[in-house]
């Protein structure tokens, strides 16, 4: 058994106000009522919120403080995700991982900004994978980037074992997302860290899966902290005798006898892709992705035709009649 222990902080997320000292706060009380946890991971855009008007820079105090925390108590901490003003004038979504020292072992900027309604914020290109010393490998990944199995395809042919997936959904999608990321821990056969906030953070029901897709657990719509110890040696037997005792899905990917070309831009196998339209928020009475209405062509030298009188037939199929 190689067990390890995370929990989860939903928490309410002012929009307009910092949310730090009430991360801080949280993270006390953890570590107090649960003295045994290794990683404390919080929701996207905890500590500033939805909005890009309070980006910072990728090194700024407030990391410096989860820091300092995270060397107290000697516990991995992820604190969610930030807005992130870079040097190249562009805003990103970046999630930080500190190590019980105190130090920064990675930065992930989210690769698929929710678009078109995150607009204004760039993508990421590079991924986050970290071990944990003696016990195993770790990967990050931001809400919407789950919709993409390619991201987590990614990560765990890089050997990801658990991966971390801080959100922020306060949207009628929610459920949807829990079903992706119980697909997600079934696909790729590794645990799913789904953590969500609550005001202007989302609307909670975070959860974490096993590896057998089994929900281990699934906050409701309230403050939630919630720390599950797992055991990384059922991912490995996992991947090694199959999803419940079945398929060996990472073995099958790896073996495969296909590369598939929709991957290689150049291929042009996409081109139904670029018969959509833009990538756009619809606007009220959108008419986008409906057929447009056949207009039947009309002979000019023939005269209109003229509404049926009441009582008259309709013609039916094969010559047959009904009463108007």
């Amino acid at each position: 058994m190689t067990p390890f222990a995370i929990a989860g902080i939903q928490m309410y997320v002012n929009a307009v106000e910092t949310n730090v000292e009430t991360m801080l706060h949280k993270l006390d009380v953890v570590m107090a009522r649960f003295p045994w946890t290794q990683m404390v991971v919080f929701s996207e855009l905890a500590p500033f919120g939805p909005l890009s008007r309070f980006a910072q820079p990728l090194l700024n105090e407030t990391i410096e403080k989860f820091q300092a925390a995270a060397r107290r108590y000697n516990v991995w901490v992820i604190p969610g995700s930030m807005f992130e003003q870079a040097d190249d004038g562009l805003i990103y979504n970046t999630s930080t991982v500190i190590n019980p020292q105190g130090e920064i072992v990675s930065h992930y900027r989210k690769m698929f900004p929710f678009l078109p309604y995150e607009a204004g914020i760039a993508g990421g290109t590079e991924f986050c994978v970290f071990d944990v010393p003696g016990v195993g490998r770790f990967g990050l990944s931001i809400c919407y980037d789950i919709w993409f199995p390619e991201t987590t395809r990614h990560l765990t042919s890089m050997g990801v074992e658990v991966l971390i997936h801080p959100v922020l959904t306060g949207t009628i999608d929610r459920s949807t997302e829990i079903a992706i990321a119980q697909a997600t821990a079934a696909q790729f056969q590794c645990y799913v860290f789904d953590i969500n906030g609550l005001g202007a953070g989302g609307i909670g029901q975070s959860c974490v899966v096993s590896p057998s897709a089994t929900i281990l657990h699934r906050s409701m719509a309230g403050e939630d902290m919630f720390p599950i110890e797992i055991d990384l040696d059922q991912v490995r037997r996992q991947r090694e005798t199959g999803f419940m005792g079945l398929g060996q899905v990472l073995k099958s990917f790896r073996d495969r006898a296909v590369d598939f070309p929709v991957y290689n831009r150049a291929s042009g196998v996409d081109g139904y892709l670029h018969t959509l339209g833009k990538l756009e928020t619809p606007g009220q009475g959108s008419k986008a992705g409906l057929p447009l209405p056949v207009v039947p062509a009309v002979d000019p030298l023939l005269p209109p035709a003229s509404a049926a009188e009441p009582g008259a037939a309709l013609p039916l199929a094969a010559g047959k009649t009904v009463a108007g």
